[in-house]
């Protein structure tokens, strides 16, 4: 078969999206290939498909157990022979699928890079035909990523020991320039293939509401009660926050789980499948959770806390909508989410083995990132823009689908603050002074102490202003590129110089006070039967369960939508559904066609 035919009978899909296709030829034609594909753009196909068109079994690299397990689920339901083998395997399972292994029964094995150099796996793998090794999460093979995993440096040697040396290719959600050269030089990738197929989700819809830590709470159960019990993932920056969070939803009649790593592994366990095959509806979690989730109908992601990095945002907010459906991500700011990161970022990589020069490299890093998503968190501009801006991605300025683009904004003028502000930085500097954003704001407002603060002629010339609103309007100037922000505190740019001696007007964009953005008008199931729909929905619930499978392993959201609006009768109909392949349509047409019948009867359609 070729890939095409592949994608139809296996996936369900009678089209690949984009650079899907162009990864696979490479593949399949003995190249090496590095993949950026944002979280939800399809990059298991990359790999899948070439792994059935190809003769032996295909490798996928993967540390995440989580990952692993749905998406074999999801293969097998689809009639593609796979398995795992992870830290998750009791001793009998890990022997058996060693033995089916060598009886050549699966097409894929995924494997967690600790497993690579076992000395039974690796004795079996070179006996084996492996004509692929995938690496999924490529970007954990860099000290420069945004998580970084000892273990993928096994993958070299794993690669070495084979008697023939398979095509490498490599998958991640984000990386940037030198993320990407490292993946290249230390898996030693050959003349790969390149491709960066763009960041933008565009089913996703981003808002961030800016609030005092004391209105998170209230917040936060309204945006879920909302959601009306669809599966949705409360992103929190401790395991506290995560255990207060959890407790709040659970008195407040919501169905909530909680998840962090200072769990006993098998609450752990029981609070993702409990998430996963929809026993609840919300979970609360640290970022420990997520990480290769592949619940394709999660309609909901909130950070109740700001993420250190956009890197770490953007991934974690796109485990919403994995199925193309509509989809929030919101996330509830307060400046105090940035001290608590700060605090993170100063205790981190104490216990790693870098030398204490690149563990204070890699925590300035940390800080630049930090700053980035304090702009994002308190931009006006559009927030889509901003994401992809981020990731090198050029972008119009307005997307329609976030919560500045969909908010109400006053354009004020901040000319004379701004050169106020400029100014106040300009004169500190003549006098050897560390020009931080608070002092610039104590200053101008008149509120420092300090005797030489006293003796500049900028003193006071804001007295009128709350230090929060100069230091909101600095915040703007340093995203705006007029001034910079590092260890050694504030300076202006030449942008600045320009500004001033130009005499230029400067506008900000402000939210009209007492508005709130308004979120996007049609739902994902605004447009269909709602009865049939449920009724659909317990059919599939009710077979997932006999299965022992996610209800999203049997159909997705997607593809469940789609056939309550075309309401297909036979197997060649339901083949005609995106995502349904013919696998599938065999197996459940005729359940589902029973449910449909009888509805239409009923209601004498």
């Amino acid at each position: 078969m070729n890939k095409n035919e592949v994608l139809k009978k296996y996936f369900g899909h009678s089209s690949f999206r984009f650079g899907q296709g162009e990864v696979i030829d490479h593949i399949t034609s003995g190249e090496d290939c590095l993949s950026v594909m944002p979280t939800g753009a399809g990059k298991s196909m990359c790999y899948q498909i070439p792994a059935l068109i190809l003769e032996g079994v295909t490798v996928v690299i993967s540390p995440l157990i989580s990952l692993m397990k749905d998406q074999v689920e999801a293969l097998v339901q689809s009639g593609v022979p796979a398995a795992y083998i992870n830290s998750s395997l009791q001793v009998h399972e890990y022997y058996s699928v060693l033995k089916n292994l060598s009886l050549g029964a699966y097409k894929l094995i995924y494997v967690a890079p600790e497993r690579l150099l076992v000395e039974d796996f690796l004795a079996l793998c070179k006996q084996l035909t492996i004509p692929l090794v995938a690496v999924d999460e490529a970007h954990c093979v860099s000290h420069w990523g945004q998580d970084f995993r000892p273990s993928y440096l096994k993958i070299t040697e794993f690669v070495a020991s084979l008697p023939k040396r398979p095509v490498l290719a490599a998958f991640t959600a984000t990386a940037t320039e030198a993320v990407k050269r490292d993946i290249v030089d230390i898996l030693g990738l050959n003349k790969p293939f390149k491709i960066t197929t763009g960041f933008d989700r565009e089913n996703l819809y981003f808002e961030v509401r800016s609030c005092t830590s004391s209105e998170k709470d209230a917040l936060l159960l309204n945006i879920l009660r909302s959601a009306e019990g669809r599966s949705a993932i409360v992103y929190c920056s401790t395991r506290k926050n995560v255990e207060l969070v959890c407790s709040l939803l659970q008195m407040n009649g919501i169905n909530a789980a909680r998840y962090h790593a200072g769990l006993p592994d098998e609450e752990r366990k029981k609070a993702q499948e409990d998430f996963i095959y929809d026993r609840v509806s919300v979970i609360a979690a640290t970022n420990a959770f997520g990480m290769g989730i592949d619940k394709s109908d999660v309609s909901l992601v909130v950070h109740y806390n700001m993420p250190k990095d956009i890197e770490s945002y953007y991934q974690e907010a796109g485990r919403a909508g994995r199925d193309g459906s509509p989809a929030r991500c919101i996330l509830l700011y307060s400046k105090s989410d940035v001290r608590i990161n700060n605090y993170i970022i100063d205790h981190s990589h104490e216990e790693s083995e870098l030398s204490e020069k690149e563990a204070e490299e890699m925590r300035e890093r940390d800080r630049e990132r930090l700053k980035q998503m304090t702009f994002y968190s308190t931009t006006k501009r559009c927030l889509r823009e901003f994401i992809l801006r981020y990731f090198g991605e050029k972008t119009g300025s307005f997307c329609g689908n976030c919560s500045n683009c969909n908010a109400s904004f006053d354009t004020v003028d901040i000319t004379i603050s701004a050169q106020k502000i400029i100014s106040c930085i300009y004169r500190m500097k003549q006098r050897g002074m560390v020009a931080t954003r608070e002092l610039i704001a104590d200053i101008l407002t008149g509120r420092s102490s300090d005797s030489a603060a006293k003796a500049l002629s900028t003193y006071g010339i804001m007295s009128n202003e709350q230090p929060s609103r100069v230091l909101g309007l600095s915040e703007y100037l340093i995203s705006e590129g007029y001034m910079i922000q590092n260890e050694n505190g504030c300076d202006i740019t030449p942008l600045a110089d320009e500004f001033i001696r130009a005499r230029r007007t400067l506008l900000m964009k402000q939210p009209k006070s007492n508005v709130v953005p308004s979120a996007p008008a049609k739902t994902a199931e605004s447009d269909i039967d709602a009865e049939l729909y449920d009724r659909l929905k317990t059919l599939r619930k009710k077979i997932a369960a006999t299965l022992g499978v996610p209800a999203y392993v049997v159909f997705t959201d997607a593809s469940l939508r789609e056939i309550c609006q075309k309401q297909p009768l036979t197997t060649q109909e339901f083949m005609n559904i995106s995502g349904v392949g013919s696998i599938k349509a065999e197996r459940y047409s005729k359940k589902f066609a029973e449910v449909i019948l009888g509805y239409r009867k009923e209601k004498g359609i």
